[in-house]
């Protein structure tokens, strides 16, 4: 774990700034604009910063110091184990000045219990869940904002362009395989328990494209049919397309001059060949590496391309073992949006892998299944229910903070969801897989 969050002190100050992102993510909507639509993949916007409170409160001071509920009322609101999506749109919630004032009253009980007691037994583990929970819903209502077309928060702003940092489009890293330690290490700090433990797994020589997808590579599938084409998808796939009527990916259209354009937010632009394509689902990225002749990585290959050096060292980022910056990596919303695939050229993998930490998420081939010896955390919500009908992305996106990267890190979601900032990298085929 990022020794950001290791001491008592330096966690408040975690907690208190991933509470000034997820406020900085709602208050500048007006009220009506919290009323959202009921579909699958977004929480009413008042649901979500509640529970964002209420998990922080169960965890922190009721589970770890036995404290009594500050509102007998918000298990049956919050408690997203109990709470089913489809009911959240009609429970009677608190308005938003009452939201708020949950939110704040339960995070200065949070300060002044770690204050208080910073060393008390679990405390390290539940401060760091409760802050990398809040993390994720700050991620997860950046995707609601894209979802519903509502502009960008106040503090999105585009980057300076950086020079170009090598043409690796097209290129791959030849990777001599060998035994790869899989997973998280004990003494790596903080992980979640689908992270647990490392162990032994052979990994087959591969080449791994040193660059995901762009959004050029992309656009030739499309043209050349690739939606219509039955025999590049899966049935389960080919269903889903079916179903939707898809025929590109989420948030592009055609312009008036016939090219492509991409909603980012509330605003459509000219869709950019060189940099990642973006909000596609676990079906498209199969369709295209059939297309493409190609395959996804899984996940052991993925995180040895990520982590492992040419004499076996295994590294916690791509780069080495320092933190994340700026430099590195396009993480925690700073910059607003994707950046283009030659960027960051200061976070290549040992093996000159680019952007394989931030940028976009990148799905693997492999179902979301427990390690071998899994055991559950007490929260045993995070994985266990997920196990097998979700599929592995790896690598964070720009819309991750920072402190919750490292190369071990397992994401996972439904194979059909386009909301996520989901792209894709992908593997050259084996010549026995290319008999098949």
């Amino acid at each position: 774990m990022p020794q950001a969050v290791e001491s008592p002190a330096v966690a408040v100050e975690a907690l208190t700034d991933a509470r000034l992102r997820t406020n900085a993510l709602i208050e500048d909507l007006a009220d009506e604009l919290l009323r959202v639509p009921l579909v699958e993949n977004v929480n009413p916007l008042l649901w979500e910063i509640g529970h964002i409170a209420w998990f922080q409160e169960y965890w922190l001071l009721r589970r770890l110091h036995g404290k009594e509920p500050l509102d007998t009322r918000t298990d049956s609101l919050y408690d997203s184990a109990a709470v089913a999506h489809d009911t959240r749109w009609t429970l009677p919630l608190p308005d938003r000045s009452g939201t708020r004032a949950y939110m704040e009253e339960t995070l200065a009980r949070v300060v002044a219990m770690l204050e208080r007691s910073p060393h008390a037994q679990g405390t390290r583990y539940f401060r760091m869940l409760a802050t990398f929970h809040e993390d994720m819903h700050a991620e997860a209502l950046l995707y609601t904002r894209q979802f519903l077309g509502y502009p960008a928060p106040p503090f999105v702003t585009a980057a300076a362009e950086e020079a170009p940092a090598g043409a690796l489009e097209e290129s791959d890293a030849a990777i001599p395989g060998g035994h790869l330690m899989l997973g998280a290490n004990a003494e790596d700090g903080f992980a979640f328990d689908n992270e647990k433990w490392a162990h032994a797994v052979f990994v087959a020589p591969f080449r791994i494209a040193r660059t995901p997808v762009t959004n050029a590579a992309y656009a030739r599938f499309v043209s050349e049919g690739g939606y219509a084409r039955r025999e590049l998808w899966s049935a389960q796939g080919w269903a889903w397309r079916s179903e939707r009527g898809a025929e590109h990916p989420a948030y592009w259209r055609r312009g008036e001059d016939g090219g492509w354009e991409q909603r980012r937010f509330d605003r459509w632009i000219a869709l950019r060949g060189d940099e990642p394509v973006v909000h596609v689902c676990w079906h498209e990225a199969q369709a295209y590496c059939r297309w493409a002749g190609r395959r996804l990585p899984t996940e052991a290959e993925w995180e040895y391309a990520a982590s492992m050096t040419s004499d076996g060292e295994k590294l916690r980022y791509p780069w080495g073992n320092d933190a994340p910056t700026l430099l590195h990596a396009n993480l925690d919303q700073a910059r607003g949006n994707v950046a283009p695939v030659w960027a960051y050229g200061a976070g290549d993998s040992p093996w000159r892998c680019r952007q394989m930490a931030g940028n976009v998420w990148e799905w693997t081939a492999d179902p979301f299944e427990p390690y071998a010896g899994f055991v559950a955390d007490p929260y045993k919500e995070y994985s266990q229910p997920w196990f097998g009908t979700h599929k592995v992305l790896r690598g964070g996106a720009w819309s991750t903070r920072a402190r919750l990267i490292r190369n071990t890190w397992r994401n996972f979601y439904m194979p059909h969801r386009t909301d996520v900032a989901a792209g894709f990298r992908t593997c050259a085929l084996t010549p026995g897989e290319r008999d098949r």
